[in-house]
């Protein structure tokens, strides 16, 4: 369609659109809450309207905004559209989400100075000075982040300890030796068999009523290693926004209470990710050869960062092997498993470990890698009776054929890599609580197995894979599995002896030969860059010289990362032998971090790496492309004086739109009615197009959508509606509910300015308790950002009174929508404390409690 020019706004400050043939009944008439009734926001513009009772509401905030013409045929189209508001997309295969940035690991020509490590991750840190820290890793910063700023070469532990390392000869001959030994271990390691004790249960919600020793104390033998995860450990609204849980203190005391008797253990870590908990004993026998600990967590809810989905783990070398164990929650519902498989894929790329002697490892750069807890995975049959009856003939073979988990592992789209056992017990989920009884509720689930225990690795051997349906807590039963694994047990002095021949190499070699690589490529273009959008370019590195050698991107002079934040090497560094060639990927994405400033032309897709060669010269590689401006990350001023899609727009008239946005909110500062004069072509819109295109979509469509703004969109179909925003002025937009509400937050999240600005963040925070001085704030913000709170607050309030349908409530709103709308100026960001995030979400609570009248 052409795009619109929108027609002169009339009329009060935006009310969001009703349903259509619906007439809004006064505040106080006793109106049945399921009817949406208009919520007004206050009127803080001289002009009203005498027709505001006999126009739909819908159509005002249309020819409010000047999308009237857009709205009216958008109307036509809803009508045939009405069967796909509960509908769920269609599925693709979801693509594996990018990589979090991380800054350069190693920088010896150019040494940064000590970084400030992030408290809940300083743990990989001390792992090497005290493995057995038992402070909990639990979660309390109100979102996990997935665009770890200020680049994507960040690595959570310090950087300058590994630079420091490097910084001398000696220091890079050291963990030369290291690599060749590693390369030579079957020379002086020997395998021993061990007992693994591993465990799953989704506890929901629910506090230990019983001693866990049927689950966890079944087998003669003591097991060497316990790996207990849990799922649903707290479903409170708190605990959903990473705050402290009780519940995870009387978890592991029952555990400990209930480990092997003949045994005595030492707890080696714990991590807690909302209701997500993993915990890791070792028998105080084997402490001493548990070495190199470190603890991470996902969360794969709504944005990527919600903990109400994701995944923990911990991983560690016992003796000379290594083992990562994952404990994850994946998506919910029969039908979402694509949803599950994209949030595999989002652990597998996302979750990454950072210790001091090694590069970034993630998941399976494990010799040992076992994945366990609630994968949700159910059956493609939807009639409980028919499985009820299979079960009860014993059929389980019968419907493991229809198992979802199955299937995707034999068609390769998740978990391709691992084993399972064979199951020969009954499905997991879902019982009556503290009952045997299959559930009886008005859903009455079909059964599942949807708690499971996978590995992948050599020299593991599956014992035994259990159920335990004598705890009766939960809704699950909890599973366990034993294995014997191999491990590489260190022969002291044929380890000496190797060590000494690799010693005498390196010398006589070093004196010899310098080292040399050749790259198979140097200058490498990325084309049409686009927000949230990966893309890839790869080439090889060979060792052509006669000495093992030590690559690592540096950063070039006076910079403090090695490249760009939109840009990262993968790997960033590493080991070569001679004649030895090792593929390097180059990736792009643009984050929320580098999209305003691509936007505004102040950056652009070049950049220079540099590959430097311990003992040998640097290497240049060129990087160069184009970038095509979103929406997202752009002000709500320059978005308001936008009366085309951004594609549409050239950069030079972007830049000029964006210095008029800077004047005309300083002017919105002195007088709100200054742009009122203005002439219709040049008036700005009150709120932005795409904010009005996503909002009325979510209250037209899907109010009563379950679970809104708590289950995440599909990565394709976000990609969809943010290239469909960008290009085109829509009648409608493609994707799921969830994909659109997620992309509303994603939308708010990339705003350089927050709605709330950051000049009235602190101020915010002191109003909160005071409802008249919260509706003062706001009414002294730039004209475009006071109009899209009250579009916002009025929307959110209408969808509370669906709350019986969507799930949703004040308190889960306010704390999501507090952190996107109230965030504070960068330099505060790593300040913030808990108190404060609490004043953000109460100044949030008070409009969403408020009145409609208010």
């Amino acid at each position: 369609m052409e795009p619109l020019a929108p027609m002169t706004p009339r009329g009060p400050v935006p009310i969001p659109p009703q349903r259509i043939n619906k007439t809004a009944n006064p505040v106080g008439s006793g109106v049945n809450p399921s009817k949406p009734a208009p919520a007004l926001p206050p009127n803080h513009h001289n002009s009203t309207t005498t027709n505001q009772t006999k126009t739909d509401p819908a159509q005002s905030l249309a020819s409010d905004f000047g999308f009237e013409d857009s709205f009216n045929h958008a109307l036509k189209v809803e009508e045939k559209k009405n069967h796909q508001n509960r509908m769920v997309a269609t599925r693709e295969p979801p693509p594996v989400p990018p990589l979090p940035p991380r800054k350069a690991s190693y920088t010896p020509s150019n040494p940064l100075p000590p970084a400030p490590v992030p408290k809940e991750r300083s743990v990989s840190i001390q792992a090497k000075e005290n493995s057995f820290n038992t402070k909990p890793d639990s979660f309390r910063s109100g979102f996990d982040r997935v665009d770890r700023p200020p680049s994507w070469c960040e690595s959570p532990t310090t950087n300058s300890m590994r630079q420091t390392m490097f910084s001398s000869q000696a220091g890079q001959r050291e963990y030369l030796i290291k690599h060749r030994l590693g390369k030579k271990e079957n020379e002086y390691v020997d395998i021993q068999t061990f007992r693994f004790f591993t465990g799953t249960w989704n506890v929901n919600g629910q506090s230990p009523d019983s001693t866990l020793e049927p689950w966890l104390s079944c087998d003669t033998e003591p097991p060497d290693i316990y790996a207990l995860g849990f799922q649903e450990l707290d479903l409170s609204t708190e605990a959903f926004f990473y705050m402290d849980s009780s519940k995870e203190q009387l978890w592991v005391e029952a555990v400990e209470r209930s480990l092997h008797p003949k045994a005595k253990y030492k707890r080696v870590r714990i991590i807690r990710l909302v209701g997500m908990m993993l915990v890791v004993f070792v028998k105080k026998t084997h402490k001493n050869h548990i070495k190199e600990v470190a603890a991470e967590h996902v969360g794969t809810g709504i944005m990527g960062k919600m903990g109400n989905k994701g995944g923990v783990a911990v991983r560690f070398v016992f003796h000379n092997t290594s083992f990562c164990i994952v404990n994850s929650h994946l998506a919910a519902h029969v039908e979402d498993f694509e949803r599950r498989n994209q949030d595999y894929k989002d652990i597998c790329a996302r979750m990454t470990f950072h210790l001091l002697e090694h590069p970034p490892l993630n998941i399976v750069k494990h010799d040992v890698v076992i994945w366990l807890g609630d994968l949700n995975y159910r059956l493609f049959m939807y009639d409980a009776a028919d499985v009820k009856q299979l079960i009860a003939q014993n059929e389980l073979k019968k419907l493991q054929e229809v198992d979802q988990l199955n299937i995707q592992r034999q068609t390769k789209r998740a978990f391709t890599d691992f084993m399972e056992g064979d199951i020969n017990f009954m499905p997991t989920y879902k019982y009556d609580p503290k009952t045997d009884r299959w559930d009886s509720s008005g859903k009455c689930r079909v059964p599942a197995w949807c708690d499971r225990i996978l590995w992948r690795g050599n020299n593991v051997k599956q014992l035994k894979y259990r159920s335990c349906m004598e705890l009766q807590t939960s809704d699950h039963k909890p599973v366990s599995s034993l294995f014997t694994v191999g491990v590489k047990v260190i022969n002291e002095k044929r380890h000496k002896k190797v060590f000494e021949e690799i010693v005498r190499v390196m010398d006589r070699m070093e004196n010899d030969f310098l080292p040399s690589v050749s790259l198979s490529q140097r200058e490498f273009a990325f084309q049409n860059v686009k927000f949230r959008q990966l893309q890839k370019e790869r080439f090889l590195i060979t060792n052509d010289g006669q000495v093992p050698c030590h690559f690592a991107f540096i950063p070039k002079l006076n910079d403090s990362q090695y490249c760009k934040s939109w840009l990262r090497a993968e790997p960033s560094e590493g080991f070569l032998e001679p004649s030895e060639t090792l593929e390097i990927f180059l990736e792009v994405y643009v984050s929320k971090d580098s999209v305003t400033l691509l936007n505004s032309a102040e950056d652009s897709i070049e950049d220079i790496l540099v590959l430097h060669l311990d003992r040998g010269k640097d290497y240049f590689i060129t990087i160069s492309g184009n970038y095509l401006p979103s929406c997202f990350g752009t002000s709500l001023e320059t978005l308001c004086r936008m009366k085309k899609p951004i594609r549409e727009i050239p950069i030079t008239k972007l830049i000029d739109l964006g210095e008029d946005s800077y004047m005309e909110k300083e002017k919105s500062k002195v007088s709100f009615l200054m742009v009122d004069g203005a002439s219709t072509e040049d008036k700005p819109l009150k709120i932005p197009k795409e904010v009005w295109i996503l909002v009325n979509h979510l209250f037209t469509k899907s109010c009563d959508q379950e679970d809104l703004f708590q289950t995440p969109g599909l990565q394709e179909e976000l990609q969809s509606i943010i290239d469909c925003l960008d290009t085109s002025i829509p009648d409608s937009i493609p994707g799921c509910n969830h994909s659109v509400a997620e992309a509303l937050l994603i939308f708010l999240e990339a705003v350089p300015e927050p709605v709330v600005c950051y000049e009235l963040y602190q101020r915010c925070l002191e109003c909160a308790h005071d409802s008249r001085l919260c509706k003062q704030l706001i009414s002294q913000l730039p004209r475009a950002h006071r109009n899209v709170f009250r579009y916002l607050m009025a929307f959110l309030k209408e969808l509370l009174k669906h709350s019986h349908n969507n799930n949703l409530t004040a308190s889960l709103i306010a704390s999501l929508f507090a952190s996107l709308l109230i965030r504070p100026p960068p330099n505060l960001v790593s300040r913030q404390t808990s108190h404060e995030r609490q004043k953000a979400i109460d100044f949030v609570l008070g409009f969403l409690m408020a009145g409609d009248e208010e």
